[in-house]
């Protein structure tokens, strides 16, 4: 990779400063888009799902723990393994606290059985709470997961003749990621919001630090693998 060419601190000074007017645009826009979401109407959840964790069965509605807000990292199971690409949206799960203080959970669910999940998750050392929604509906009505024998293709808000026609053949069966948002409002679920594919890339805080640096982020988010298989060259998923 080309590097940067050197100049005076004086030189720098003005490039930075003409890049700073770019970067509070672009602030302005994402607090603009943000105030549209936080807007967007709402959807009674209405269907029972009923999900397996550590403590056993649970609703949708105890997935809040108590909370206003929740927030589901729909995490794609490859194999006997969770995907690389989610294990490194989970990687940049931070502290509870904060969100719990904004009246707000966060939790995983994918479609694999507890048993598999409960081994993965003690293998990564995450602790953000993990739930398997393996067989139930929970995965194609949020449209992370593609069967034709069970509902109608869709991801990221594209049909299957879509997906097609932008070569996104890959989406077409299977487990995919993306993140769905619920309100509670007394017993009443909501839901708010759901992103995919690239929507979910501001979930990825070591994007964040490399898009400061010159080398940027150096790999596809499917290119690293899992944590703890770097000394032994680990692979990645699709």
């Amino acid at each position: 990779m080309e590097l940067p060419a050197v100049a005076s601190r004086e030189e720098w000074r003005e490039a930075r400063i003409a890049l700073l007017q770019e970067e509070k645009a672009a602030t302005a826009l994402l607090d603009r888009i943000a105030e549209r979401r936080r807007a967007l109407p709402m959807v009674e959840i209405t269907k029972p799902y009923t999900f397996v964790g550590r403590d056993g069965e649970a609703t949708l509605a105890e997935l809040f723990d108590g909370r206003r807000q929740l927030i589901v990292y729909h995490f794609m199971w490859m194999g006997d393994a969770g995907c690389t690409s989610c294990s490194m949206v989970a990687d940049n799960m931070g502290h509870p606290a904060h969100l719990g203080a904004t009246d707000t959970n966060l939790v995983m669910v994918s479609r694999a059985p507890w048993p598999d999940i409960d081994r993965f998750q003690k293998r990564m050392g995450w602790t953000t709470p993990w739930y398997s929604s393996d067989g139930t509906d929970f995965n194609f009505d949020f449209h992370v997961t593609n069967d034709p024998e069970v509902a109608p293709i869709q991801y990221n808000f594209r049909n299957e003749a879509e997906l097609r026609e932008h070569g996104l053949d890959y989406n077409l069966s299977g487990d995919n990621p993306g993140v769905s948002v619920f309100l509670r409002d007394g017993d009443r679920i909501f839901h708010t919001y759901s992103a995919y594919a690239r929507g979910c890339e501001t979930l990825v805080g070591t994007y964040t630090y490399l898009d400061l640096t010159p080398l940027g982020r150096q790999r596809y988010i499917n290119e690293f693998p899992h944590h703890d298989t770097y000394e032994s060259g680990g692979g990645h998923c699709h």
